[in-house]
């Protein structure tokens, strides 16, 4: 493919739920395209974090807004090195904790919150040219005209002894979270977890992360934007 082809604008967008495999197919997906990576979630994440660090309480949805609408925060879009940061201070570590994962989805319910985001996500994906964009949400909200949308599924015991494997934790107890967020994300009202009417969904259980790198590749290339 020629360079100017390559460098054409291309928005992937990749739901799906937690331990689908969505966020190492996208940073993959972006590496391999040259093109800029967008976690959706690390930005509930990072605003989560701010609303525990205020003390707010998690129920009080105006409070919760006001703390997001006054956090500055910045997400780096480089696949290979990228970054969050809430005031200037770094939170890669602190937004992937348990007390983050416990609130997320409450946060992440309260419609300003989500209003917020997803103005600065449509903002991030204009000024991107290529770019990669996981979430819950993209294909069906964020980015409905997105160059290929792709919903990952998996069976819930995959996706509970991925998410396991990676924190360190039970497989029961991570395998009841992931019900208890779903049942959260799905239900919603606002910007539910839902797959886009035009997406391709791709189950993921017994795949590997190159497997599905290479589906979604053959399925860019068959709409000329590989």
């Amino acid at each position: 493919m020629e360079e100017n082809e390559r460098a054409r604008p291309c928005v992937v967008a990749v739901d799906g739920p937690s331990g689908s495999g969505k966020s190492t197919v996208s940073r993959r997906l972006a590496v391999g395209l040259g093109a800029r990576y967008l976690d959706t979630g690390a930005m509930y994440r990072a605003i989560t974090w701010a609303v525990l660090r205020s003390g707010v309480d998690l129920a009080d949805a105006g409070s919760v807004a006001k703390v997001a609408g006054e956090v500055e925060l910045r997400v780096g879009t480089d696949p290979q090195g990228y970054g969050v940061s809430v005031d200037g201070v770094s939170v890669d570590a602190e937004i992937r904790g348990p007390q983050v994962t416990a609130a997320v989805s409450a946060v992440a319910a309260v419609p300003a919150v989500r209003a917020l985001l997803v103005a600065r996500q449509r903002e991030m994906i204009a000024n991107a040219g290529r770019i990669v964009v996981e979430g819950r949400d993209i294909g069906s909200v964020v980015a409905p005209e997105a160059d290929l949308k792709v919903y990952l599924t998996a069976s819930e015991a995959a996706r509970a002894a991925r998410r396991s494997a990676e924190d360190a934790t039970d497989v029961a107890a991570t395998a009841a979270d992931l019900a208890r967020r779903d049942r959260l994300d799905s239900t919603r009202r606002a910007d539910p977890l839902t797959r886009a009417a035009d997406a391709v969904e791709l189950d993921t259980t017994g795949l590997g992360i190159d497997e599905v790198v290479a589906r979604l590749r053959d399925l860019l290339t068959g709409r000329g934007v590989a």
